[in-house]
């Protein structure tokens, strides 16, 4: 009897785990691929807002960090995926909060990413609940922006895939909560 328990702990401690991020009802893969790059889930945060549940979002980076300096600097694609789960995620809503979010935390670099952030913001309308957006800041090349599956442009400028970042890894985030999951803290 000791031998088959001691036989399934080693079975159970060999298996590597496969692990899928969930959070209020969402999952996300623990790993994606952007070109010839893997990149794992480093973790989940929820945006709240009052008592709304805004949306989950999910960080992928190459190498996982729970530094928000490093999300930013590290050379390498990164990915944020946001599962909406409201209905009132208005456009007029989410285009203040996305000018706050960059002048809160890019604020000596908004007059030269102005006209950027206004074609950023132009590539969304409201969102509802299961809408999905993915950014992909790949460095030299844009960032680009994918809304439910479809790519629906790209942000030319490493400037404004950083400044997009600290959106979420500034000093001042939508919220410290959401900041620390993404995190995974």
């Amino acid at each position: 009897m000791h031998r088959i328990a001691a036989l399934l702990v080693a079975l159970m401690l060999a298996v590597p785990v496969v692990w899928a991020g969930e959070l209020a009802g969402v999952t996300m893969n623990d790993e994606v691929t952007v070109g010839d790059t893997t990149l794992k889930l480093n973790g989940m945060g929820l945006r709240k807002k009052m008592f709304v549940k805004v949306y989950v979002a999910g960080l992928y980076l190459e190498a996982p960090t729970t530094n928000d300096a490093e999300v930013v600097s590290a050379p390498g694609a990164k990915r944020v995926v946001m599962h909406f789960l409201t209905n009132k995620a208005t456009k007029k809503k989410m285009d203040s909060a996305w000018v706050e979010g960059f002048e809160a935390n890019s604020p000596s670099e908004y007059d030269a990413i102005r006209d950027r952030v206004v074609d950023f913001k132009n590539l969304f309308g409201d969102m509802k609940v299961g809408d999905v957006i993915e950014v992909t800041v790949v460095p030299d090349t844009g960032t680009y922006v994918v809304l439910n599956g479809k790519e629906n442009g790209v942000i030319k400028g490493d400037d404004f895939g950083e400044a997009l970042l600290r959106v979420w890894f500034g000093v001042h985030p939508p919220s410290d909560e959401l900041k620390a999951g993404m995190l995974g803290v």
